[in-house]
């Protein structure tokens, strides 16, 4: 199981670094996207991926229980990821509906308006 979360994470990471380096806004929203799922799962996976634990300690005294650590943070980054996503994509919003392009050449739109005097 740990060769599948570490496959998938790998993916996640490669997909979302191959978004984020195209001349578009929205693929590198949906890069940026990406990039926090692979987080999410990393952090996810920090915690010992145990099947059919309880999170919290019983009264008997046994070892093995999931840390609820990660699961919290892992939540916490969920809200975070979907706040900022949602400020991206009003900003780039804007910027496509100011310049009519969601193009971020920015030497090209420099060298377009000529020199300045």
């Amino acid at each position: 199981m740990e060769i599948i979360v570490a496959s998938t994470i790998a993916v996640l990471t490669a997909g979302g670094v191959y978004l984020l380096l195209r001349l578009r806004t929205f693929p590198v929203i949906l890069g940026l996207a990406l990039l926090s799922y692979a987080v999410n799962v990393f952090l996810f996976a920090s915690g010992r991926l145990a099947i059919d634990q309880s999170p919290i300690l019983s009264r008997y005294g046994e070892a093995t229980y999931t840390d609820p650590l990660p699961q919290a943070l892992v939540l916490t980054a969920i809200v975070i990821s979907f706040g900022m996503t949602a400020v991206l994509v009003m900003i780039g919003l804007g910027a496509f509906l100011e310049a009519e392009t969601d193009q971020i050449d920015i030497e090209q739109q420099d060298d377009e308006k000529g020199p300045q005097a």
